[in-house]
This record gives structure tokens, C-alpha cells and sequence, in this order.
């Protein structure tokens, strides 16, 4: 009789998810390709129209752009920016959104009605409110500076920020741990309860770590969705890689300029969630049922 409860106890593969296979077929080596060949194709022709243009003596357009990309990738000197703030930006906001939206999908677990019911509404609201909105409302409603005793301690706008962005990666991570434990059997609470398991037990001991593979792919691919929105904080004045591009092109003065130096930052991005989108994929595929 233990032998079969102990059967019923083990992890339960998850199953396939419809939009795997959609970015299975978009995620292929061929984009990449595709990627590095239309942004060739948009530097030669900001080259040719460069020099159609140029009324007197201007650096080349592969000359200008390689001179601004230490600045768009590391931000200027003795201050931190461009893109690695954004990749800051994101661990930072997946953290503190992983860690409040675990609470919450609990929340919404929970026996207790009042604790469930607060719990859903407050995971419906931030999933379904505009990330832009709650940026400015974290951005505005968070002081510039707090003060503990006599100390002023300033809150610099990219912490403000990241807090902001914070909030919808709290709720779909939320949304995330509900879906995966309602998604294991029955019968393993009923198994856990034969052996005396109380809930909390139960929930640690055995729900919980079968859930972790089925939020490991959603989970990543809400960081790679998370970091291709980090530049909403160049609209609140953060110097992330999208306002260092303005200033840069700025500085230059140079219209044939706007394509490909955006085009960089598209490149940026890319090559730092293709392997992350990759790598959920093949996730998906490992943790899949065998049919």
C-alpha cells in the first residue's frame, strides 16, 4: 500500500504549451541570421546616404557609431548607465517581482477567502494596468529622498524605476505559481494527507518542488519580455541606453544618423534575449509530457 502512495508522490511532467511551439518556429538560427544581415543592410545604405549628403568632411558612419558604443553600452565615465542599466534594471525588477509575486500566487491558494479574494484583485489590477502608468504613478508617489533621524538618503530615479516596473512582473509572477500548482493532480494532496502531511507540509515538502520545472519557462521568458521593456525608463529620465542614444544623436546633428544607431540598440537587445528565448524553449521541450 506505501508503495503505491509513494508512486502517486512523484513529479508529474508538465505539458507542452501552445505558445512554445509559436516561438519555436520564430526563435530560429535563420533570425539571427536575418537580424545581422538587415543591420548590415542599414548601415551600408546610412553609409551611402552619408556620403550623398555630407556637405564637407564627417567621419564615416561606421567610425560614428563605433565612437558612441562604449557610452550606450557602460553609460559616460564615473557614472552608471546605457545598457547595462537596463540588464540592472531587469535582475533588480524580476527580483523583487519574483520574490512578492511568489507571496501572492500563495495568496491566491489560500483556504482562507478574504486572503484569496485580496490576494486576486490585487494580482488582476497590476496585470492589466499599463506598464507605462505605473511607472509614472511609482515615480511620482515615491519621494526624491526619505529620511532616517538627521540622514538624508537619497532615491536615485532608476531604484524608483525598477520598483516601478516591479509591480506587473509581481502579478503575472503571481499568476505563474497559481496556474502551476492547480496544474498538479489531486491526488499527490490527497497522498500527502494519507501520510499525515498537514498543508503547509504538503505545499513545501511536495507541491512546490514538482511546480518549480513548469515556472522555470514561463518565468524566463516574463525576464526576456521584462528586459525589452526597460527602456519605458528613458521617458521618466533615466540615462539608460535609449536616452544616451538621443543625446548622441543629438550631439551629431546627423539625421542619416537616427536608423542605425537605433537599429544598435535593436541589435543590443537582441543578442541578450535570443539565447534567453532559446534556452526556454529547449526547457519547454525537456519538461514536456511524453506522449
Amino acid at each position: 500500500m506505501s508503495g503505491r502512495v509513494f508512486a502517486m508522490l512523484r513529479p508529474v511532467a508538465a505539458p507542452v504549451s501552445a505558445e512554445g511551439g509559436f516561438r519555436a518556429a520564430l526563435f530560429t538560427p535563420t533570425a539571427l541570421v536575418f537580424a545581422c544581415i538587415a543591420f548590415a543592410s542599414l548601415v551600408v545604405a546610412g553609409e551611402a546616404w552619408a556620403q550623398l549628403r555630407a556637405a564637407g568632411p564627417k567621419p564615416g558612419l561606421l567610425e560614428t557609431l563605433w565612437k558612441w558604443t562604449p557610452l550606450l553600452l557602460i553609460g559616460p565615465p564615473r557614472e552608471f548607465g546605457g545598457f547595462a542599466l537596463n540588464i540592472a534594471v531587469s535582475f533588480l525588477a524580476m527580483a523583487i517581482g519574483t520574490a512578492f509575486g511568489v507571496v501572492l500566487g500563495l495568496g491566491q491558494i489560500s483556504i482562507h477567502a478574504p486572503v484569496r479574494r485580496v490576494c486576486w484583485l490585487v494580482t488582476q489590477f497590476f496585470r492589466n494596468s499599463p506598464w507605462l502608468v505605473l511607472l509614472f504613478f511609482v515615480m511620482l508617489l515615491i519621494p526624491f529622498q526619505i529620511r532616517i533621524g538627521g540622514t538624508a538618503i537619497p532615491l536615485p530615479a532608476w531604484l524608483k524605476a525598477t520598483f516601478g516596473l516591479s509591480l506587473p512582473v509581481m502579478a503575472n509572477v503571481s499568476e505563474i505559481v497559481r496556474g502551476a500548482v492547480n496544474s498538479i493532480p489531486s491526488g499527490q494532496w490527497e497522498s500527502a494527507e494519507s501520510l499525515a502531511f498537514g498543508r503547509l507540509q504538503t505545499l513545501w515538502r511536495i507541491i512546490l518542488p514538482q511546480c518549480v520545472k513548469r515556472m522555470i519557462p514561463p518565468w524566463m521568458n516574463w525576464y526576456a519580455i521584462l528586459t525589452m521593456s526597460t527602456p519605458l525608463i528613458s521617458i521618466v529620465g533615466v540615462n539608460d541606453a535609449m536616452t544616451l542614444a538621443q543625446d548622441a544623436l543629438a550631439a551629431e546633428q546627423r539625421s542619416e544618423l537616427l536608423m542605425p544607431m537605433y537599429a544598435m540598440l535593436l541589435l543590443f537587445f537582441f543578442v541578450y534575449c535570443y539565447p534567453i528565448a532559446r534556452w526556454t524553449i529547449r526547457l519547454e521541450r525537456r519538461y514536456a509530457v511524453k506522449i
